[in-house]
């Protein structure tokens, strides 16, 4: 019976983990630069529930990370972890692989703004490994 409910409970973390993971992305503005024809400013907020992250991921762009509230983990392909706090930034080049970008808390939301320079029309996140 304990093996049973403590499998229970497991499955019901998990599945609520699953359901948070997804952040909620925000577009705030788009703006061409015309100083750079084919490229275009995007300002985005993200927001990670309690315990959220996103996949392994790249923007094929200079992306500029603000924390505004929580706190959040990043980490780059080859590089190490850090743990942000409110008013800390981070900076992904277009070369660069995301992986680890998480809320470092399982109890408080975390969000951040990103402003991306890239290709007009691009994508701002590309899945990668």
């Amino acid at each position: 019976m304990t093996i049973k409910l403590v499998a229970l409970v497991f499955l019901c973390l998990m599945t609520g983990t699953a359901v948070a993971q997804e952040p909620k992305v925000t577009a705030l503005m788009s703006k061409d630069l015309p100083e750079s024809p084919g490229r275009e400013a995007l300002m985005i907020t993200v927001e990670h529930a309690p315990g959220g992250s996103s996949a392994i991921h790249r923007h094929n762009a200079h992306a500029f990370v603000y924390v505004l509230e929580g706190s959040v983990v990043m980490q780059l392909k080859g590089g190490q972890q850090v743990t942000l706090t409110p008013g800390q930034s981070f900076y992904e080049g277009p070369d660069d692989v995301h992986v680890v970008d998480r809320n470092a808390s399982s109890t408080q939301p975390a969000k951040f703004l990103v402003l991306l320079i890239k290709d007009k029309g691009a994508p701002a996140l590309v899945p990668a490994q």
